[in-house]
């Protein structure tokens, strides 16, 4: 890059402006993480809109880290957003107007320019696969009160949560952990996610329709698409990327949680992604596979210093063949796959997803009954016919 477009985008781009963090302190934005060096001051060049900055806090050594801090912000041009180091509370805190300000300006005149570290533009592509439909109404609305989140304040949030063994492990790990945090029973920390019953429960509908209702999940999705969003698909997608972000780079209990349920609210479904809300399940598919292309990746170059002890918070017990995961995606497959009329758009994510998972990880979803949907011949007689249909943005799906 030229020295003249990097001015361009030091001047136009935001700044996180770090004051007075430890040496060794783990810094991220989005996909990207620093290891604080004795110069570090924080990080320029950042392209305007969401992004989600986490940190954690290291002893005087560099091999033993603190639970992971993390906040989302929506970046406006040439804003500059400064933070101190409270050395009490190892935690980033804001200062006051006038102080801010007064860095602010500072940061303008580049009387800070050498000890920022820049923004990596070349991953900006890989942020925005993740956070495309994050909006700042959407952080507002989930976020918890004073923005952090982090899962040293969520021991007694989750602990009544149904979990895997995989999970009340990590649940008593983190309840026993010195680093949680004690809460006043009237204070609430977590985020303020939207609820996704795990099993529909009606007093006036019994036997086999309630049954129904809990195989198949469309009828829950369209009661909480209308109740909770507003009919409003793009919302709830927002939500999922704003759990997952938390969960992966946040290393959220309470997130993996949420995204867990609204897998498992999607993937239950069998009448909507064919019928009624093919378009969402396009888009929902496209979502996770770019999450899970992500996540999956051996190495992040980009996340330097992270793996040195960051609070691991998942292993890949989750990932395993018989995981949720794997479940739900093998009959979500069978459904799509076989099914003999499907949207064009829809069939190729699915597939695209289908494959990423098989080679990653190399999970079978091969049907012991009978032959996969998605190893029809071209000219197999039972391959699903394809659907075309009309919309001012369906030609989203196309694109990779």
């Amino acid at each position: 890059m030229d020295p003249e477009t990097a001015l361009g985008f030091v001047k136009h781009g935001s700044t996180l402006l770090f004051l007075d963090v430890p040496q060794f302190t783990l810094v991220g934005i989005d996909t990207q993480m620093f290891s604080v060096g004795p110069a570090f001051k924080g990080i320029k060049m950042i392209p305007p809109g969401p992004h989600f900055v986490y940190y954690s806090s290291s002893n005087r050594d560099g091999d033993e880290f603190s639970p992971i801090i993390g906040f989302f912000i929506d970046a406006s041009p040439s804003e500059v957003i400064v933070r101190k180091w409270d050395q009490q509370e190892e935690r980033l805190v804001k200062l006051s107007e006038e102080e801010e300000e007064r860095y602010s300006q500072a940061v303008k005149s580049l009387e800070f320019d050498r000890q920022l570290g820049p923004y990596t533009l070349s991953q900006y592509g890989d942020w925005k696969q993740l956070s495309n439909y994050i909006t700042k109404s959407i952080m507002e609305r989930i976020e918890p009160i004073g923005g952090e989140i982090t899962v040293a304040c969520e021991s007694e949030m989750v602990g009544n949560t149904p979990k895997t063994s995989m999970e009340k492990a990590l649940a008593e790990q983190l309840c026993s952990s010195k680093f949680s945090r004690p809460l006043d029973k009237y204070q609430r920390r977590g985020c303020y996610y939207t609820s996704i019953p795990r099993v529909v429960k009606h007093k006036e509908i019994r036997g086999q329709e309630l049954t129904s209702l809990n195989l198949d999940k469309t009828q829950l999705l369209e009661s909480i698409l209308t109740t909770d969003y507003g009919g409003a698909e793009d919302l709830l997608l927002g939500e999922f990327q704003f759990a997952f972000i938390s969960f992966l780079m946040g290393q959220s209990l309470d997130a993996f949680l949420q995204w867990k349920s609204l897998v498992s609210l999607l993937l239950g479904c069998t009448e909507a992604p064919l019928h009624t809300r093919s378009h969402l399940f396009m888009k929902f598919i496209k979502v996770i596979y770019h999450q899970l292309k992500y996540g999956l990746q051996k190495e992040h170059t980009d996340t330097v210093g992270a793996e040195k002890g960051a609070f691991t918070l998942l292993d890949e017990s989750w990932l395993s063949a018989d995981s949720f995961l794997h479940h739900l995606c093998k009959d979500f497959f069978l459904l799509v796959l076989e099914a003999p009329v499907v949207d064009g758009d829809l069939l190729s994510w699915t597939r695209k997803l289908k494959e990423l998972l098989e080679d990653t990880l190399g999970w079978d979803f091969q049907q012991r009954s009978g032959v996969d949907g998605a190893y029809h011949e071209e000219d197999d007689e039972y391959a699903p016919v394809v659907e075309m249909l009309d919309g001012p943005d369906h030609n989203e799906g196309s694109a990779a």
